[in-house]
């Protein structure tokens, strides 16, 4: 993962933490279950935005790595994953 890639992700992983934080909060004092509800779509939509960002770091990186430089069953490897990651299929 590139250094620019990590400080954002570093940056979004404390807004997250701050989200459940306050998810946690909202729960503890019986507050609304709307407002509890939109805390967490905010918190899930703050990851999905991460993982995207995360994805096309590695599409920028490893993958263009191995498409490039990489054998035929690297290449294969590579894509595999992707389409595992982006269909939702765990290993």
């Amino acid at each position: 993962m590139r250094e620019e890639t990590k400080k954002l992700v570093d940056q979004r992983l404390a807004r997250i933490e701050g989200q459940v934080r306050a998810v946690r909060r909202l729960v503890e004092e019986d507050r609304y279950c709307v407002d509890v509800v939109r805390q967490v779509q905010a918190a899930r939509a703050a990851l999905a935005s991460m993982e995207t960002l995360i994805v096309e770091d590695h599409v920028d990186t490893c993958v263009e790595q191995a498409l490039t430089n990489g054998s035929i069953d690297e290449r294969r490897e590579k894509v595999n994953e992707l389409v595992g990651i982006l269909s939702g299929k765990k290993k």
